[in-house]
């Protein structure tokens, strides 16, 4: 057996270890580079004393063949799966930035209209996953790169499993998740749902415009007792800055049951994207940092979004219509059209003088 401690310097005859940047609970995470085709990339090395349980093997591959399925701009792109006698890896997308936690931490709390476009890219990812039936399961800041230039890519599929190769009736006898994110159900053992995902998103987002969670224990089981049936400090308590209908909606988030969340991320990232767009249509002066637009859904359904919409750098209020330009231009030419019979008149009268 290899002693983790020993130094690592290759994997599978390919890929040359730089050095460990992170440490989980299952895996151990390194910059490395691939040699063959010359770019950097992430590898996840399975913890030695996993890598020789066929169970933690078979999750570990699951993963990899689940994730490598998800093509999307918010989600780290895995590359590879190998076995090497230091254990059995995964390796992805080498993206530079740093995790929404230690965000969080440098500035305290987010502003809405800051942190609002991040949770939209996270919806965007997660939606994407749950609707090729992949539940993440997973869902912590920790497990979101952000770059510098405010891109966000959810990491860490892992724990993630594909529902259809969840018998109904077949329950884990594993809790995944980490306790201050996990969802009440998945505390109790119970399948994962999409809506298992928009409860952990919904603490991420408490923290992220608080700066603190909604529940805090000495234990890991009273901290999931909390989860189950202590209800969190309403946001604008602790931070009256955050406006009232982001407020509603975080606690709508952290419902404990299910059917009384948004069931998908992609709802979620729809009535965010609706608040952000009402929000920055007011003017800058007559804005207030408590108050949002409320959002108005036809049928019962939030418009729909995509990652194009949200990206770094982009404006989406470039593509206004300029009324006051418009006017002027059909200005122009009234002027110009009421003019034009004038001139002909007078080139046909003077003409047949120099005839």
């Amino acid at each position: 057996m290899t002693d983790e401690n020993v130094p690592i310097h290759h994997l599978g005859n390919r890929y040359r270890l730089i050095h460990q940047v992170g440490k989980g609970g299952m895996a151990l995470v390194y910059e490395a580079y691939d040699q063959m085709l010359e770019r950097p990339v992430a590898i996840k090395l399975l913890r030695q004393d996993f890598s020789e349980l066929q169970g933690f093997r078979d999750r570990f591959k699951q993963e990899a063949k689940s994730a490598a399925n998800l093509t999307h701009p918010n989600i780290v792109t895995v590359h590879d799966f190998g076995i090497d006698p230091n254990g059995i890896f995964i390796v992805m997308e080498f993206m530079v930035g740093k995790d929404l936690k230690f965000r969080i931490r440098e500035k305290g709390f987010f502003s809405a209209n800051q942190g609002i476009p991040l949770m939209i890219q996270a919806c965007n990812a997660l939606g994407y996953a749950h609707r090729a039936g992949i539940v993440h399961c997973d869902v912590k800041p920790q497990n979101m790169i952000v770059s510098d230039d405010n891109r966000l890519k959810i990491t860490d599929f892992g724990i993630a499993r594909a529902l259809s190769s969840i018998n109904e009736d077949n329950k884990p006898d594993v809790v995944w998740g980490s306790p201050q994110y996990l969802s009440p159900e998945q505390a109790l053992g119970e399948q994962p749902s999409p809506a298992s995902d928009v409860y952990s998103l919904g603490v991420v987002m408490y923290e992220m415009f608080t700066g603190k969670l909604p529940f805090n224990a000495k234990t890991t089981d009273e901290l999931i007792q909390l989860h189950q049936t202590q209800p969190p400090v309403p946001p604008r308590e602790i931070n009256p800055e955050c406006p009232s209908e982001l407020e509603q909606i975080i606690l709508k988030i952290l419902s404990k049951e299910p059917a009384a969340r948004y069931r998908t991320a992609d709802q979620l990232g729809s009535v965010l994207a609706t608040i952000l767009e009402n929000y920055r249509k007011q003017p800058t002066s007559s804005r207030s940092s408590t108050e949002v637009p409320p959002v108005f859904m036809i049928n019962n359904q939030p418009p729909q979004i995509s990652y194009e919409d949200y990206s770094p750098g982009s404006d989406k209020t470039s593509t206004a219509i300029d009324w006051k330009l418009i006017g002027l231009e059909l200005l122009c030419l009234l002027l110009v059209g009421g003019l034009l019979p004038f001139w002909l008149f007078i080139w046909f009268s003077i003409k047949p003088l120099f005839g």
